[in-house]
């Protein structure tokens, strides 16, 4: 690692400014090539300035990230009211910030998958928008939290978060006082959890000329109707998806290696039925070493119930995909694709990029605090998930990273 060298806006012929050597940790030469690009669309030099300060802090800064920790890395008080300031109230759009992420992060991290996850974020009082007791069917908790959904570009070798949508409750949007103290905007309207995964990918997928990548889906918490709807809507729109889905999910065998079963099932019985079709699986797990893992896959080709068969060039059926170990009771995990012509082992290996996510979110997303926001605007919030994520890419980046095969 070196310190920190100048950084030059391109924008502006000359302009340079020294980045804080407390803030250096990573390579100067990722940092330095993601930051020309990142801020571009700040229309003011002592925007991006900040921007690139802010950057470079939650990767320095100790503990959790702050505008005031932030802030005593760069340079005390005076400092920390100007970040709170950039952050909460000032006028930069994060949208195109976060486009140059994605297109950055496409160009240098080609990703197998786009893997959607959410986030829970803890909060102790009422303020922080969009906080709310919830249940959290996953945990089996209720907590007074902050719910969102990241969309992540994900390979392998690694994953980068380079999209976000924050969950608002109708008891947010519907309560005047609180919409306006959190400058919600007007056109930001009631939708549910599973629609709020849709527009999160949606958003990102309709102008920033992106990758046709897969979309996985760790449906964690989903009840079967949610999860056999999710993969119609998404299938019918024609996007290949993978989603996680519960073993109550009805749907109609249409393979002929199961000739003897009729009608409808439930996931979990169609797998079971389909035990002698498992076949072995080798794949690296995600961690130090990257140990080698074997599973026991097996597909069986499906259809939901009363669904409108979409269009030719779309595909016709489906793929049940049950996952385990030997010994263990199977399946496992079950997965629903209309990647009909994508190989059981191919498949099993895209699951695993939620296991990478996950991996990624705790040791490096975690790191450059991801969650840590503790302002009370909607665009606040938006602006400083979008920096921590460029802070995750800096970081991830970093790191040396395996070589490939994109189904993209």
């Amino acid at each position: 690692m070196s310190s920190a060298a100048p950084y030059t806006d391109n924008r502006l012929s000359g302009e340079q400014y020294s980045l804080p050597p407390e803030a250096s940790g990573v390579e100067d030469i990722v940092l330095g090539e993601l930051g020309s690009r990142l801020f571009l669309s700040l229309p003011r030099s002592d925007q991006r300035r900040r921007g690139m300060h802010y950057l470079q802090a939650l990767i320095a800064a100790e503990g959790r990230k702050s505008i005031r920790n932030i802030a005593a890395v760069l340079g005390g008080s005076a400092t920390e009211q100007s970040l709170h300031h950039f952050v909460a109230s000032s006028t930069w759009g994060w949208k195109p910030v976060r486009r140059a992420l994605a297109e950055h992060v496409v160009r240098v991290a080609p990703p197998q998958a786009w893997v959607a996850r959410s986030m829970v974020i803890p909060k102790a009082g009422e303020n922080s928008v969009g906080v709310e007791r919830q249940f959290l069917p996953y945990t089996g908790q209720v907590l007074n939290a902050q719910y969102a959904v990241g969309v992540w570009a994900a390979s392998e070798a690694g994953s980068f978060p380079v999209n976000w949508r924050l969950h608002l409750s109708d008891a947010w949007l519907e309560d005047g006082a609180r919409r306006t103290q959190a400058s919600i905007p007007d056109a930001v309207a009631s939708e549910s959890p599973a629609d709020c995964v849709h527009e999160a990918y949606l958003g990102m997928m309709r102008s920033w000329g992106l990758p046709d990548c897969p979309v996985v889906l760790d449906g964690h918490g989903a009840d079967a109707t949610d999860a056999a709807a999710t993969v119609r809507a998404y299938h019918g729109a024609g996007v290949r998806v993978l989603a996680r889905v519960p073993g109550g999910t009805r749907l109609d065998v249409t393979d002929p290696l199961l000739r003897g079963r009729t009608g409808a099932s439930t996931a979990h019985q169609i797998m079971a039925t389909a035990r002698d079709l498992r076949r072995p699986v080798a794949w690296r797990a995600h961690g130090p070493g990257r140990p080698l893992r074997r599973s026991l896959v097996a597909a069986v080709r499906t259809a939901i119930p009363g669904a409108v068969r979409p269009p030719r060039r779309h595909g016709g059926e489906l793929v049940l995909l049950g996952v385990g170990e030997q010994g263990r009771a199977w399946p496992a995990e079950l997965w629903l694709t209309n990647m009909t012509d994508v190989p059981p082992g191919e498949l099993h290996r895209l699951t695993r990029l939620v296991d990478r996510v996950d991996h990624d979110f705790r040791e490096t997303a975690e790191r450059v605090g991801i969650r840590d926001y503790t302002g009370r605007s909607f665009a606040g919030w938006h602006r400083h998930v979008t920096l921590a994520s460029a802070a995750h890419t800096v970081v991830a980046l970093s790191r040396p990273g395996d070589e490939v095969r994109s189904l993209c």
